[in-house]
């Protein structure tokens, strides 16, 4: 079935790969039905033919900018920004391109990817709040994590409204919409979690533990009509330092398995692996170098879709580019090769005000049990020189998180019928109709806060 994406470890046809790397879409896409109608082509590849099919589909408005406008872009943000500047950071890595119908294309979001890693383009932003903006954040993440550090941990309540809003020329009114709301997951750091209120009454709600927990509402279509939800949840963050000398010497089997395609042990990450890890035996100190590696060599750029990404840790591993959901799941990878558990843990990055949707990961070491590891957040704090949060991000999180995902690629309760937008995770809900999912162009998500509040430990 399409939503089995472990047919993306399966080779394309070298003709179909070659079309797809040059961005001919069109001819690929008229290739690969003439494949999909021969008998001679096994079941196995018509899966993998169909899944890249919506793989090229997603590409084109990923990468909208031409050479010319992207200049344009970056000279109108970034002061005296000359075109040999864009050519070095085309070839460093640092602004994201592939071809789009044989001509480079820049990625949407490739000069917010620079002025998020580098600080010397981020000083000649023309926008005023820029830098204001991400040193009030640094402030704000300091002070709470001096405040764990002294306290022992954090005890927090979010009330959060999230909603999905249809607009789409391409609907029948009263035609039925089924649409997943993202619920908190109860478990690990959230001890409490209510779905408060709802625009309209769900059809089903998951249970508390689910790994991609959601409501669920069947409605008929409403032109512009929007779904939307209150959730309360409670987040109780303990600060640990794990010693690896307390380390116990018997140690747990459990989520070290591979699942395809990208948690898959090939043999390029084994080989990292060792180069990264050594001769070290402790668990510990294997997943610290294994963070410290991640954190210090790689640097954050925004991603393509992740369905667009055929193999994510060699996508990020090979190139050192990417954002904290491939930072994740390479960690988690890299751990579960070393015999390490590691999973997954995905929802909104929430401070008192303000959402974002944000990525990191859990690994296991007894006796302290599971601890968090986020790389994203340990690498930006490298990255400015503040090494007591890099060193606070092995181990811990603030409880400024809404965890809506304790697991990769899992499906909803009640299952899709279609492919998801993402179907590895899921931060702002999804929506389909009984024929076919909804284009991204064709819904719009929003969350925010509705209440903060610190609570005593």
């Amino acid at each position: 079935m399409l939503s089995d994406l472990s047919y993306l470890s399966y080779p394309l046809p070298p003709d179909i790969q070659r079309l797809f790397e040059a961005g001919d879409f069109e001819r690929m896409a008229r290739v690969i039905e003439m494949r999909l109608s021969d008998p001679r082509v096994p079941e196995t590849l018509r899966e993998r033919l169909r899944v890249q099919l919506v793989i090229a589909n997603q590409l084109p408005g990923a990468y909208p900018h031409t050479r010319a406008a992207l200049l344009a872009l970056l000279q109108a943000q970034v002061r005296d920004f000359t075109e040999d500047e864009l050519e070095a950071l085309r070839d460093d890595g640092t602004l994201d391109w592939r071809y789009i119908g044989g001509e480079v294309r820049f990625k949407d979001n490739c000069i917010s990817s620079l002025l998020k890693t580098r600080p010397e383009y981020a000083a000649r932003a023309t926008d005023p709040h820029l830098a204001a903006s991400t040193a009030a954040r640094q402030r704000a993440l300091n002070a709470i994590i001096a405040r764990m550090k002294t306290q022992g941990r954090a005890h927090v309540r979010f009330e959060v409204h999230e909603e999905m809003t249809i607009r789409s020329d391409r609907l029948t009114p009263g035609e039925t919409l089924r649409v997943h709301l993202p619920l908190p997951v109860v478990g690990a750091q959230v001890r409490h979690a209510a779905l408060l209120s709802a625009s309209h009454a769900a059809a089903h709600i998951a249970a508390p533990d689910a790994p991609h927990r959601t409501a669920y509402f069947e409605l008929p279509y409403d032109p512009g009509m929007t779904v939307s939800a209150e959730l309360a949840y409670e987040i109780d963050a303990p600060y640990c330092v794990p010693d690896p000398h307390g380390v116990s010497p018997d140690q747990p089997t459990f989520d070290t398995q591979e699942q395809a395609p990208h948690v898959v042990f090939t043999p390029y990450l084994r080989a990292l692996a060792r180069e990264i890890v050594g001769n070290e035996t402790n668990p510990l100190l294997k997943a610290r170098h294994i963070y410290d590696f991640i954190t210090t060599q790689a640097v954050y750029r925004y991603m393509p879709p992740y369905v667009t990404v055929t193999q994510i840790p060699e996508y990020f591993l090979s190139g050192l580019r990417g954002d904290c959901g491939v930072q994740a799941i390479s960690f988690i990878t890299l751990c579960r090769l070393c015999g390490i558990p590691a999973r997954w843990q995905a929802g909104l990055y929430t401070t008192p005000d303000s959402t974002g949707n944000h990525d990191w990961a859990r690994f296991y070491v007894a006796p302290y049990g599971w601890l968090y590891a986020d790389c994203s957040f340990g690498g930006s704090a490298y990255r400015a020189g503040a090494i007591d949060r890099w060193n606070f991000y092995f181990g811990n999180l603030e409880p400024w998180r809404l965890p809506l995902c304790s697991d990769f690629q899992q499906e909803f309760d009640p299952p899709r019928r279609f492919l998801r937008r993402d179907p590895y995770d899921n931060q702002n809900g999804e929506v389909e109709t009984l024929t076919r999912a909804l284009s991204r162009d064709e819904y719009d998500t929003d969350s925010r806060i509705v209440r903060y509040e610190e609570l005593p430990g």
